[in-house]
């Protein structure tokens, strides 16, 4: 290992100013992901256009940023971590403006998608974590950073609607405009260049191959509702998307300099921790899309109600749930190694989860489930990185995390779909509008709970891990 890749203890306070900057920095990319819900049901008549076509919107934020973290990450590894975190910053800034200023709906696609590719900034601050924290600090910080992406989306549904309630909608992008321009000045003062770069030249063809079938196949999923599930778009978008990602694997194990270096992700300890990533983001996901929806039903088809305020926050405890278990996160990854602490995470989510199902009459009994689903998901998104990042070469870390991130992307991804189906499946009419019907909540709960626990099991497979080397138990 060349003596750049190796892990700086650096000084304890710059350290801590870099973590909050990162933690800050992954709190405000991962808010963008909630940002436009508030208003989702008036896009069609802000941007004039139609309903099928507004819902794309939220589409291209979840496409920019399920590309972004795989290619991010590698570009971290290649030309250095610290100006793939200022580059992603940028970005963010970027794409908050053209939404900020748009009144259409091509300018705030375009805006959307360049705010989705900033979430590479997650899985590259969590890489840098390994390298300029002390090593006993580590693993806290990485569960801080690990956090963010459940805690923006936690918080930014209240902040969001706050905001605007009170302004013109055009407010919520300057605000997030306003806060990703701080923390691209954070960035610069604050985060060190490590000389962390590895070298070699991007894989071009493997980028542009990832994006293309990442895409088809995630839009497949995600408008597989809407345009139906049989439909020759639905299965044509999805064999393009299958057949791509094939060919892109087959060429990725025959390229000198790959994206993603496909035979470390085929370890054991890689493969396993990316499909319990899977589950796992189906599980965190679930919550985050049924109790918001049982709590706004109205009260006369069996729900409660609420506002969209109200509802956020009811949900915030959640998000500041996650935070408050990142350091627990941090001392159980040190305690009882990666695996088990994910294995314990995911447990918890499931116990969220069986919480719900049986208590489900009154917001605050939702509240409390959504608490605990979300101390699991505090606990265990912080160990998968750590067990990724253990398998694999420093030189390697940013990409082998992003892919990581993207896994658990799926995950979320596919959890929508499967909860959309299933809240359709089973509805009253209310006003010429379908509702959803108590027990097709009840079946929301009890598949993220199952998604949860299977989660486990797969977690229970990952080899064991090694005891630490000499030198880095006197680093």
């Amino acid at each position: 290992m060349p003596p750049s890749a190796q892990p700086k203890p650096g000084v304890p306070g710059a350290a801590l100013a870099t973590v909050v900057t990162l933690c800050l920095g992954g709190l405000v990319a991962s808010l963008m992901q909630t940002l436009i819900i508030p208003i989702q049901p008036e896009l069609p008549r802000l941007l004039n256009t139609s309903i099928s076509n507004a819902s794309w919107v939220i589409t291209a934020t979840l496409l920019g940023g399920a590309v972004a973290m795989p290619i991010a990450g590698r570009l971290g590894d290649m030309y250095g971590k610290q100006r793939v975190i200022l580059a992603s910053s940028l970005l963010l800034v970027a794409g908050s403006l053209i939404c900020a200023v748009g009144d259409t709906l091509i300018p705030m696609l375009v805006g959307r998608t360049v705010q989705g590719l900033a979430m590479g900034f997650i899985p590259v601050g969590i890489s840098l974590m390994r390298e300029v924290t002390p090593p006993h600090l580590t693993s806290m910080a990485v569960a801080a950073m690990s956090a963010t992406l459940g805690v923006g989306g936690a918080i930014g549904l209240p902040l969001s609607a706050w905001i605007a309630q009170t302004w013109d909608w055009h407010a919520l992008f300057w605000a997030s405009a306003g806060l990703a321009a701080l923390i691209t000045v954070l960035v610069i003062v604050v985060v060190p260049h490590v000389p962390d770069q590895a070298g070699g030249r991007l894989d071009v063809v493997g980028a542009i191959g990832l994006a293309v079938g990442l895409c088809s196949a995630l839009i497949a999923i995600s408008k597989g509702k809407d345009w139906g599930w049989t439909s020759g778009t639905t299965l044509g978008f999805f064999v393009v998307g299958i057949v791509v990602l094939v060919a892109w694997a087959w060429f990725e194990l025959r390229h000198g300099d790959p994206l993603i270096d496909l035979r470390s992700s085929a370890k054991p300890t890689v493969l396993l921790t990316n499909i319990a990533a899977v589950a796992v983001g189906f599980g965190m996901m679930a919550q985050a899309i049924v109790v918001p929806m049982m709590l706004e039903v109205p009260a006369a088809a069996g729900g409660f109600g609420q506002s969209i305020l109200q509802t956020g926050l009811w949900m915030a405890p959640g998000g500041i749930m996650m935070m408050l278990f990142a350091p627990i996160s941090g001392m159980l990854i040190n305690r009882l190694g990666a695996k088990l602490t994910l294995a314990i995470g995911a447990s918890v989510l499931g116990i969220g989860y069986l919480t719900a199902f049986f208590l489900m009459n009154a917001p605050w009994q939702l509240a409390v489930a959504s608490i605990i689903a979300s101390a699991g998901v505090g606990i265990g998104y912080a160990a998968m990185p750590t067990l990724v990042m253990g398998a694999v070469p420093l030189t390697e870390a940013g990409a082998a995390v992003g892919l990581n991130g993207l896994m658990r992307a799926v995950g979320t991804t596919l959890s929508s779909a499967v909860m959309a189906v299933v809240l359709a499946a089973s509805t009253v009419s209310l006003g010429g509008h379908a509702i959803p019907t108590h027990s097709a909540f009840k079946w929301c709960f009890l598949i993220g709970a199952v998604a949860a626990f299977v989660g486990v099991g797969i977690t229970m497979l990952i080899p064991r891990e090694k005891a630490a080397m000499p030198e880095e138990a006197v680093a």
